[in-house]
């Protein structure tokens, strides 16, 4: 099983295609933490969660078993795409949409962070519940805008990236991220002079 551990992702499902069924496991391995924590993330219920995921590596094993992969990019897009897909259905057929209205006037990129710094037990104790309160208002964000926050922010990819994942387009993706910051901005109720 070491030899796994060395191999690519794009290796590896391409040994898997070849027959090598351990190949499998290596990836699931890999995935498994980080695909359950992003369905978790989107749909809020950990059983919706767990049927995402197994629905995600059904279609992986059965597109990977129909040889409908190729290493063209990163194995990862592909599995994050196949993951957005499954839910993005799942929110089609659940009618799960919030509506937001944004202004043009509210952007967070005017907050100065020296403002919000303070170097005391106070100041950490600001953070956290400024961190705690951020973190709701994103969960009252619609799901695209969401999915956005999240695959910047907490994956850490870029905007090229997040648009091959959600198959929409580099500026789709930026205008959604806008939104969600000017929805966040909306919540949080801050003025700006």
């Amino acid at each position: 099983m070491n030899e796994y551990k060395k191999m690519t992702d794009e290796s590896l499902a391409m040994s898997y295609m070849s027959g090598d069924v351990k190949a499998f496991d290596e990836i699931l391995l890999r995935y498994q933490s980080l695909l359950f924590s992003y369905f978790l993330y989107m749909v809020k219920n950990e059983d919706e969660a767990n049927e995402l995921f197994q629905e995600t590596f059904v279609k992986v094993v059965v597109h990977l078993q129909k040889q409908k992969y190729r290493p063209i990019g990163l194995f990862r897009y592909w599995l994050y795409r196949i993951a957005h897909n499954a839910i993005t259905d799942r929110l089609r057929r659940c009618e799960y949409r919030l509506v937001k209205d944004a202004n043009a006037d509210n952007d967070l990129t005017r907050l100065n962070s020296e403002n919000i710094t303070i170097e005391s037990h106070e100041g950490d104790m600001i953070r956290m519940q400024t961190f705690d309160k951020l973190h709701e208002m994103v969960e009252q964000l619609p799901a695209e805008q969401r999915e956005i926050v999240y695959l910047h922010y907490f994956e850490g990819l870029t905007f090229r990236e997040i648009s091959e994942i959600m198959g929409i387009s580099i500026n789709t993706a930026l205008g959604r991220m806008r939104y969600a910051i000017l929805n966040l901005r909306k919540k949080a109720d801050i003025k700006v002079l």
